[in-house]
């Protein structure tokens, strides 16, 4: 939205180039450049990590991070919801991790994340970017020539047993927050259920159930992506406002356990609420196996140079934890990851792995969502910097890219506007106008 006209120029012609023979015309191009300007873009998802919101390093420059305000500005992208995130240990590593002091170390690393996001709205660059509580801040942010950040809250595990940590989470700036993430926790089981079993009757425990409820007493959204369908479903009868799935996709295109089945999709729009579809490459499309050649290949290089194998892939075909190798290749010497880099480009040349899910595959999850429940329970997130992109979306300046896609399946402006923010900024409004019900029958 709102880019300089030059930048907005590179801007298109970086993403044609990244759409590759699709070759789109030119009048294509500057209709969906003109719509991308009007509309307010904002993401759903963009996880991160403190050591990016200091004084020396930060993202008003162009780090090695999907997100910045670099990007940003080269993508067209306005608004960004900024993950508080705090992992949840397996208890066979962690026994104390689903007690008091679990808990803690969890509600500790969280405040981390909230001082970070606002270090950067208030410290580093509030002259570039703005802290958001409501659509009217988006709106008048956005207006201002500023990017927007925002404040969603993935896995209400750091919450341990303590109800008043909701409060504080939404005082600190917190606007939306899901239940579980990866595990079954004290609130709520996971989608990781399907592999593990679960915990809580009905997906929710007690404690869970109250949770929602002040959630809905203070207007922050009650996030759906990571719990199980049975604490989605519970999650959908309970809520008095709309909820969110704020990073998820379509199970009928993507048979995983993260995506929603038309169940869930249709509970969903009940409430009122809306799915940000995730750019998540393995989530829009489930990658084929390896063949024995590359998979032998691949092996043999990782063994030469003491790379761990990554985690096997899981039933549903979705790819194992990465972290272990990743963690290996990044501790290379500068060298030797120049050789390994060298000899796993020439494993790609010879056997070509299955290629990433693409922006079509994408919109194809939208429309999906469009027919089944309509144009208003329907959004966009990228999961950037928490494993999502794809092969042109890889990161917050290829976001030009979904709207030229949008517009070249036929979307209005309007429509597209609903999809990219007025559609979320709809369910929080709905959510802050609940919350004022509740409180005044409180008195």
């Amino acid at each position: 939205m709102r880019m300089p006209a030059l930048l907005s120029l590179a801007a298109a012609s970086v993403s044609v180039v990244a759409l590759g023979a699709q070759s789109p015309d030119a009048d294509l191009v500057r209709r969906a450049r003109a719509i991308h300007e009007r509309v307010i873009t904002l993401d759903t998802h963009n996880d991160i990590e403190p050591e990016n919101f200091t004084a020396s390093k930060n993202y008003t420059q162009r780090l090695d991070t999907q997100v910045n305000l670099p990007k940003m500005i080269d993508g067209g992208l306005d608004a960004s919801f900024f993950i508080v995130y705090v992992g949840q240990p397996d208890p066979k590593r962690e026994p104390d991790s689903l007690s008091p002091a679990g808990y803690d170390r969890a509600y500790k690393r969280a405040i981390d994340k909230f001082e970070a996001i606002h270090r950067l709205t208030e410290q580093i660059a509030p002259d570039k970017i703005g802290l958001a509580l409501t659509s009217d801040d988006v709106r008048r942010i956005a207006a201002s020539g500023r990017k927007v950040a925002l404040i969603g809250v993935e896995n209400a595990y750091p919450i341990g047993e303590d109800l008043r940590r909701v409060q504080e989470f939404y005082n600190r700036g917190g606007r939306y927050m899901s239940l579980a993430h990866n595990g079954n926790n004290q609130l709520s089981d996971s989608n990781t259920g399907e592999r593990d079993g679960y915990t809580w009757k009905n997906g929710i425990s007690p404690m869970g159930e109250r949770v929602i409820a002040e959630m809905n007493r203070l207007g922050m959204m009650v996030d759906v992506s990571h719990p199980s369908k049975g604490s989605m479903l519970k999650a959908a009868e309970l809520s008095k406002a709309p909820i969110i799935a704020s990073h998820s996709a379509v199970r009928a295109l993507a048979n995983v356990p993260r995506n929603m089945d038309d169940d869930m999709l249709k509970a969903l729009a009940k409430t009122g609420g809306v799915i940000q579809v995730v750019g998540f490459s393995s989530y829009i499309k489930v990658q084929k196996p390896d063949t024995p050649e590359r998979a032998a290949a691949l092996k043999a290089l990782r063994t030469e140079f003491g790379i761990p194998e990554p985690a096997p892939r899981q039933a549903s075909g979705a790819p194992g934890s990465t972290r272990a190798t990743e963690d290996a290749i990044a501790a290379l010497s500068a060298a030797r990851r120049t050789e390994y880099d060298a000899k796993l480009a020439d494993v790609n040349r010879r056997l070509p792995a299955d290629p990433p899910a693409t922006v079509k595959d994408f919109v194809d999850h939208i429309d999906y969502v469009v027919k089944l429940i309509g144009i208003d329970h329907v959004g966009i997130s990228s999961d950037f910097d928490g494993g999502g992109g794809l092969a042109d979306w890889k990161d917050a300046g290829d976001t030009f890219n979904v709207t030229l896609e949008l517009v070249r399946r036929g979307y209005t402006e309007e429509q597209i506007a609903k999809i990219w923010s007025g559609n979320l900024l709809r369910v929080m409004d709905e959510c802050q106008r609940v919350a004022k019900q509740l409180q005044a029958a409180a008195r």
